[in-house]
């Protein structure tokens, strides 16, 4: 599928939980919210346009963070996370509508169903033990926030004169008044919505405005965005309204100079975490129902005979600690570049990206990357522009 230079992003990690330029060992920087706003800032100053706040029970509060990030950038935006099962989805499109709100249009909200069910017990979700159910939800669930978004009412106007909103489903039964404050994106703030199963899928088919993945080899996110685009046609034919979804990509990046001080730095990173973490790190993982997450394990095992490569300067490493989105692009800005461009031939074009410590790593991969993928990606536009002459 086609993919426009201006469709292209890239976004950038908050570390809520700690920060530092080791994993599977404490952190040796606090998540202090000056330190969590310079990450920030420096992604902002380093090209990069928004920032996924990640969420759990060992997180900071995305939302706090958010308004937070808003306050002190000027055009970066906020990915934060609404948990279906954790907050009315009311509240969480009042939420969302006055972050949008306070930053002129700057809020992107992440659908996160869950991907721990032991992370989902501690939190107090009742469907922590059912993985399709908690989907079932949060279809109702951004249904009903879409409905408030839709009725929602701008400043100046009469609160109470607004349209009801009204839902009655399986999971949630809403009769409220509208909205207040109105989002100023229209006709509301980009939907990011992960998840690798089949309800997963299935929900984000009829949803998403942008699917997220989490990196795998390129055959794989290839077949994935195919199982995509033959649910979300299905939806079209089914509601008789068009329905486009882009697609994007978690990963984690490590471009020096070199071939040889990029993979150096990258195995740096797990250089002192010890058996034991290990071990603790592969048995929790391993606990999991979610679907992409299993499929992390599968590249993480599938590796351990070919020191972590899984496919060029694509290495699982970190796989081994740590959970989510893992898998690595390591190499030359050139190398790099040119891996994110088959990507996006693939129909990729949105990249949210990380590497430790994050705050040093986004100026780097800023400075080193950014400038060399859109030189490519530029170059490569006027090829085609010029093919077609």
């Amino acid at each position: 599928m086609s993919v426009t230079n201006e469709e292209i992003e890239f976004g950038w990690f908050i570390p809520t939980s700690g920060d530092g330029p080791y994993i599977g060992v404490p952190p040796e920087r606090e998540a202090t919210l000056d330190y969590m706003i310079d990450v920030a800032q420096a992604a902002e100053a380093a090209g990069f346009t928004f920032a996924l706040i990640p969420t759990g029970s060992t997180c900071i509060d995305g939302w706090v963070l958010a308004g937070a990030i808003v306050a002190r950038t000027k055009t970066f935006k906020p990915l934060v996370a609404m948990r279906p099962g954790f907050i009315s989805p009311v509240l969480a499109a009042r939420m969302a509508g006055s972050l949008d709100y306070i930053s002129n249009g700057r809020a992107l909200i992440n659908v996160v169903t869950g991907d721990s069910a032991i992370d989902l017990k501690a939190m107090g979700d009742p469907l922590h033990d059912n993985h399709d159910a908690r989907y079932d939800r949060t279809l109702e669930f951004v249904q009903v926030v879409k409905n408030v978004w839709e009725k929602s009412i701008d400043n100046g106007k009469n609160y109470f004169a607004g349209d009801r909103v009204k839902f009655e489903g399986e999971y949630y039964q809403v009769e409220s008044v509208a909205s207040y404050p109105a989002p100023v994106q229209r006709p509301h703030p980009p939907l990011y919505f992960g998840g690798s199963s089949p309800a997963g899928k299935r929900v984000a088919s009829k949803v998403a405005d942008v699917y997220l993945m989490w990196a795998e080899p390129l055959e794989w996110i290839k077949e994935q965005i195919q199982e995509m685009e033959d649910l979300r046609r299905v939806e079209s034919e089914r509601t008789g309204q068009a329905r486009a979804i882009r697609y994007g990509l978690r990963a984690q990046v490590l471009v020096r100079e070199t071939a040889e001080e990029a993979w150096q730095a990258a195995r740096n990173i797990v250089s002192r975490a010890d058996p034991a973490s290990y071990a603790m790190a592969k048995s929790y993982h391993n606990k999991t129902d979610a679907t992409n997450q299993k499929r992390q394990n599968q590249l993480r095992d599938m590796s351990e005979q070919t020191d972590g490569i899984v496919g060029p300067n694509l290495w699982a490493g970190l796989s081994a600690i740590r959970g989510g989105g893992a898998l690595m692009f390591v190499g030359t800005p050139d190398e790099v570049a040119d891996r994110l461009i088959e990507f996006v031939d693939i129909g990729i074009s949105a990249f949210i990206l990380s590497s430790y410590p994050h705050l040093e790593e986004v100026t780097t991969t800023g400075q080193l990357l950014l400038p060399v993928f859109e030189d490519k990606i530029r170059q490569r536009a006027a090829r085609v522009s010029g093919s077609l002459r």
